[in-house]
């Protein structure tokens, strides 16, 4: 199936999902030396906090190592996208995604995330300020739809105004958001699947790029997706076993086999981790996103909890790690 170019390359065919307090430089640095090919989103970010914030560097700043990185911006006002989109651009990010897929409370009352669904128009007008302040790809993050719309009268209907807008790149959280009544953590899990619907979707513009998010765990199951859809999208399944990004390489790309263990991709880190830590880092945040990498192997438990419960300790280091690393055996 070919892919609509994105720079000057294909469409990345996986990536990492924005996930708020999850994907901060730490996570995508970590993922960044398991893969090269899978491309990594920021949390979303608001126009507020970057126009409007005392420090705007702190959620834009990100290691040059760690590209391809996705900026996803939270906003609904047009100007205010395109001020944000131009400071992407800048900052030398890869691509600029517009959230409107988050159900939360807060994100609501701000007229940003999926309540935008209802408002397809408003998001055209978005896309469109965005997209004329860069030139690199401006994309959309979804949900099938909210509340009582319909998941293919009006899923289309949206999909084909800001097509009409000029967006290429859609990414599908294949379940509808429930506004009210449901959190953020259950809407997450609670309304159902339709993987078919974003199918249908693709066969029905080719000309798109389609991305399919939401409730895929596995590398097999990104394969068969991958054979109806241009990309897969993944979050918690890797937050849980960041490991799993060390074969996305291989078995979605072809390439090679690296030969990456688990304890040398951790040593690996070791540098990042003293560089930020001399920059004043916390070593606890930068612990966190090692927690998951050796699920299912003896002496896990003991890992995870020397690191969680030292690392929030002033003045711990590098060396806590080693002492975690210890207790794993290197296979």
């Amino acid at each position: 199936m070919p892919l609509q170019l994105w720079g000057n390359q294909p469409y990345p065919r996986f990536s990492l999902a924005p996930m708020l307090d999850v994907t901060n430089r730490h996570f995508r640095y970590f993922l960044r030396l398991l893969s090269n090919k899978t491309l990594l989103y920021t949390e979303m970010i608001t126009t507020g906090a970057l126009l409007h914030g005392k420090d705007p560097q702190r959620f834009l700043d990100f290691s040059a190592e760690e590209q391809p990185v996705a900026l996803q911006l939270g906003g609904s006002n047009p100007t205010d996208l395109a001020l944000c989109t131009k400071m992407a651009t800048e900052w030398g990010y890869n691509e600029v995604n517009l959230n409107v897929g988050c159900p939360s409370d807060r994100v609501q009352n701000n007229l940003m995330g999926a309540c935008l669904m209802a408002h397809p128009q408003l998001v055209s007008d978005c896309f469109q300020a965005m997209q004329a302040a860069t030139h690199l790809p401006v994309t959309i993050k979804c949900r099938i739809g909210i509340d009582d719309q319909d998941e293919d009268e009006d899923l289309e209907a949206f999909i084909e105004q800001i097509k009409a807008a000029g967006c290429k790149i859609f990414i599908l959280h294949a379940r509808k958001a429930w506004l009210q009544g449901l959190s953020p953590k259950q809407n997450r899990e609670v309304p159902p699947l339709n993987y078919a619907r974003v199918e249908r979707l693709k066969a029905q513009h080719p000309d798109l790029v389609i991305a399919i998010n939401g409730g895929i765990n596995t590398l097999e199951e990104c394969k068969t997706h991958l054979e109806k859809v241009d990309s897969v999208m993944l979050g918690r399944a890797l937050w849980n076993n960041p490991w799993l990004v060390a074969q996305v390489d291989q078995q979605l790309y072809g390439e090679a086999d690296n030969g990456l263990t688990q304890h040398q991709a951790i040593r690996n880190y070791l540098p990042y981790v003293e560089e930020r830590l001399i920059a004043g880092d916390r070593l606890n945040p930068l612990m966190r996103p090692l927690l998951g990498v050796f699920q299912g192997v003896p002496g896990a438990r003991r890992f995870r909890r020397i690191l969680s419960e030292g690392a929030h300790i002033t003045g711990a280091g590098v060396e806590l790690l080693e002492e975690a690393l210890a207790q794993v055996p290197e296979m």
